[in-house]
């Protein structure tokens, strides 16, 4: 670690709180629209910002109806923070419900990776309870319909949705080779794209576009932001 990351550091200690769960909330945001597969649940600042939301709700409710001047613009500017966070979080699941509904059973089994007790890939299961609970009762809906409109005419071996009988799979997965723009907000290296004989070093402050699968790991472990 240098100077400038020690620097880095010392700043956002001095930075509020709430205005730290803004900022993360929002590059959660970016990442989850960029990314072409879904990033994992960021549950703690989640639970946080949720959390402020209904303490605000609660106190916009308490101030409604108060003749004070001063308490009314009072009221006016948290209720225009108050849209903003809801709107990031409002478009941050639709992203996210976007991905889950596009690749269904590549998300599963990706999530039931992420709970493995033994899985060192992940540090977070990579949905939410909701999510999860969203994606299985949507998966079960699907299947009772195409196994009454169709399936239940054919053989038993084929009437499986995660099939991958003569090498063809039929789970869609997302383009882990779609090109993403990105910013080193640490210097992490050389960096080799895979099937290639490209390689180059990622410094701090650099912006590249890049295939998804080639920084992947960085932009997990937060060396590596998607703009």
């Amino acid at each position: 670690m240098d100077i400038d990351d020690l620097l880095a550091e010392v700043s956002a200690e001095a930075v509020p709180r709430e205005t730290r769960d803004l900022q993360e909330l929002t590059r959660c945001w970016v990442a989850e629209r960029v990314a072409p597969e879904l990033l994992t649940w960021p549950e703690e600042l989640m639970e946080r910002v949720l959390e402020r939301i209904r303490r605000q709700i609660e106190l916009v409710e308490d101030q409604t109806g108060d003749m004070d001047p001063k308490a009314n613009f009072k009221l006016i500017v948290i209720q225009t923070e108050l849209e903003r966070f809801k709107f990031l979080v409002r478009s941050f699941l639709r992203a996210r419900i976007k991905k889950i509904d596009l690749f269904p059973l590549h998300t599963l089994a990706l999530h039931t990776a992420s709970t493995d007790p033994g899985s060192t890939t992940t540090a977070a299961p990579l949905l939410s309870s909701s999510e999860y609970q969203y994606l299985t009762q949507h998966q079960a809906l699907l299947f009772q319909h195409y196994a009454s409109s169709f399936l239940s005419q054919f053989p038993a071996s084929l009437q499986r949705l995660d099939d991958t009988t003569g090498g063809i799979s039929m789970v869609d997965r997302p383009d882990e080779d779609k090109a993403v723009f990105c910013r080193a907000l640490r210097g992490v290296g050389e960096i080799r794209v895979e099937g290639t004989e490209r390689v180059f070093e990622m410094k701090r402050g650099d912006v590249w576009v890049v295939r998804w699968s080639a920084i992947r790991e960085w932009v997990r472990t937060g060396d590596v932001e998607l703009i």
